[in-house]
């Protein structure tokens, strides 16, 4: 059974820095890719980052490109998303999330969730 476990959100100033994990078992994800999104109060998950499988590639929405940089560590099954320069309208829930197949930008290639991770950003 594969189980996807977040931690690192909280609440931070403008411009401060977080670090998101997401611990992940029951696959390896050097197979098959992780990806983060993250969901706003009232709207539609949306993409944020996402490695390629044995880390190849990386991809970012524009909206966080340049400020969040996505990376893992093979040996603990685990990927990260470094967020800097934060902004408050990056306040949502973030999700990590395995990815099966199909667009890593898109949610429906990813099979398995996390419970998320609340980030909070006040200006």
């Amino acid at each position: 059974q594969v189980q996807l476990v977040e931690s690192g959100g909280g609440l931070v100033q403008a411009g401060g820095s977080l670090r998101l994990s997401c611990a992940a078992s029951g696959r390896t994800f050097s197979s098959y890719g992780m990806g983060w999104f993250r969901q706003a109060p009232g709207k539609e998950r949306e993409f944020v980052a996402a490695v390629s499988r044995v880390g190849r590639g990386t991809y970012y929405a524009d909206s966080v490109k340049g400020r969040f940089t996505i990376s893992t560590d093979s040996t603990k099954n685990t990927v990260y998303l470094q967020m800097d320069s934060l902004k408050p309208e990056d306040t949502a829930v973030y999700y990590c999330a395995t990815r099966y197949s199909g667009s890593y930008f898109s949610a429906m290639a990813y099979d398995y969730w996390g419970q998320g991770t609340q980030v909070t950003v006040s200006s």
